[in-house]
């Protein structure tokens, strides 16, 4: 038998199961919509939208990797198009690019070309320093720190707040080095 190669994230997005698109973005919603009442500080709410989205990251790079078929990467810039051409395809169902490469190819900007999760969003005066997709970059964040990777994720620019697109700056703060908890020979 052939060794299988990794899926596209069209293949994997079609063959998996899938929550009714509506109801994902309603639900977000009324999270995001919890914390700002119960939090008060808009501030606070992006920290726990972080937060939130770190511990799916730490949960759902174990799927992206199981499904995917794709193995270790050989650098950040091969990361970071894998994140954007299949894990938000497979997960999301959009598209996105990556652009703005620094140029020692450890800092770079990922572009969704649609935001499922602001649908049907406006966001009031009173919440203009919220940024309401901000679990994103927590689960990005969770999910590349599983792998070894320290990174810092930013909101760079958000239709929400006037911008032209979801942009998503990822620095690479250092590659971690893999621990193993014992020895072979002991």
């Amino acid at each position: 038998m052939a060794p299988v190669g990794p899926r596209s994230g069209d293949a994997i997005f079609s063959s998996i199961d899938r929550v009714n698109a509506e109801l994902f973005t309603l639900t977000y919603g009324a999270i995001v919509r919890q914390l700002l009442t119960d939090l008060e500080e808009v501030e606070e709410v992006n920290k726990q939208l972080d937060q939130m989205g770190y511990n799916i990251g730490i949960r759902l790079i174990d799927e992206f990797l199981a499904k995917s078929g794709v193995s270790r990467c050989v650098d950040f810039k091969e990361t970071a198009e894998m994140i954007a051409k299949v894990g938000f395809k497979m997960f999301l169902g959009v598209t996105a690019s990556v652009t703005s490469w620094d140029a020692d190819g450890t800092c770079c900007s990922i572009i969704l070309e649609d935001n499922p999760l602001v649908d049907f969003v406006e966001l009031p005066d009173t919440c203009q320093g919220l940024y309401y997709c901000n679990v994103l970059s927590g689960v990005i964040r969770g999910a590349l720190e599983m792998v070894s990777m320290k990174i810092e994720v930013t909101w760079t620019r958000d239709v929400l707040r006037g911008d032209d697109a979801y942009e998503l700056q990822v620095k690479l703060l250092k590659q971690v080095a893999e621990e193993y908890p014992y020895k072979d020979d002991e």
